[in-house]
């Protein structure tokens, strides 16, 4: 018999309010199973919406994503039922498939979400901006809960096999032709 303490929700947020430990969720259900094998997709769409400013209870999104799985089986988010959810909250995110192509549009971003292969698992995860120019991961993997580095290195560290997608948001101001 083991003495394991179980992690809480809280000890998975960030003292800035973002989820950066999804093991901390083993006591909420996400589709039919603990949200700590398969919620990387709500807890990054949350993320997100976190990183553009928004004030928004992570409960609510995961069950607002859980209740847009048609079918009840086991299994993580579907790419469809993300681009439903983003598109209704975060309708300026843009898609962008492939290795090269999704780093790069990760770089010239404000923040994201990423759905790629981290090991062999399919996983999301979310990332900022950071003013000098790295980015700052959330829920990557055990020991890179909330790390900060540049694009290049998560890519070439993370970003090795499997369909790469980047969900990203741009600053406006930047895309504007007669921007300073």
């Amino acid at each position: 018999m083991t003495n394991e303490r179980i992690l809480t929700p809280a000890e998975g947020i960030s003292a800035d309010g973002y989820i950066t430990d999804q093991d901390c969720f083993s006591s909420v259900r996400y589709r039919t199973m603990r949200a700590d094998i398969n919620g990387c997709g709500w807890i990054a769409a949350y993320n997100l919406r976190h990183a553009l400013g928004e004030e928004l209870d992570w409960d609510e999104v995961r069950q607002e994503m859980d209740a847009m799985h048609s079918l009840r089986f086991p299994g993580p988010t579907l790419m469809r039922v993300m681009r439903e959810y983003l598109a209704k909250y975060v309708p300026d995110c843009r898609e962008t498939v492939g290795r090269e192509e999704a780093a790069k549009a990760a770089k010239d971003s404000i923040a994201g979400i990423f759905r790629y292969q981290e090991g062999h698992e399919p996983h999301f995860i979310s990332f900022l901006r950071q003013p000098d120019g790295r980015f700052r991961f959330f829920n990557v993997a055990d020991g890179l809960e909330d790390s900060v580095m540049s694009m290049e290195d998560f890519a070439s560290g993370h970003l090795l096999r499997g369909t790469v997608i980047a969900l990203t948001v741009h600053d406006k101001q930047s895309e504007r032709k007669d921007a300073p």
